[in-house]
């Protein structure tokens, strides 16, 4: 894992990015927020067991899918089954060490 601060390169209202193997932040203090790296962490490990391309393809349908459904950008973001499952967990700095394999899908919300 790559922790860059790229303060231009993160779209306004959010604080970072991953883009494996890159964790992209736009202040350098997250770089020692240990949940904030967390959540980082996560989605370095879904991007990774979905081979990285067939994630963000993924995230990008099912974030249409969930801006058609709540018709908030915000709620669909919120919702999206790979940032349930890492707002879900960012706070157990030991959750990776015993995840599951595509624990995501655990996070599809149906309805």
């Amino acid at each position: 894992m790559f922790l860059i601060v790229a303060k231009y390169l993160i779209p306004k209202g959010y604080r970072g990015m991953t883009l494996f193997p890159f964790v992209l932040v736009k202040y350098d203090f997250d770089k020692a927020n240990g949940t904030f790296v967390n959540h980082e962490k996560i989605h370095l490990r879904q991007q990774l067991e979905m081979l990285v391309l067939p994630f963000f393809i993924w995230y990008v349908l099912e974030f249409l899918i969930r801006l058609i459904q709540y018709k908030n950008k915000d709620v669909a973001y919120r919702n999206i089954s790979f940032e349930r499952e890492a707002y879900t967990k960012e706070a157990d700095l030991n959750y990776l060490k015993n995840r599951s394999f595509f624990q995501f899908l655990h996070y599809i919300k149906l309805k």
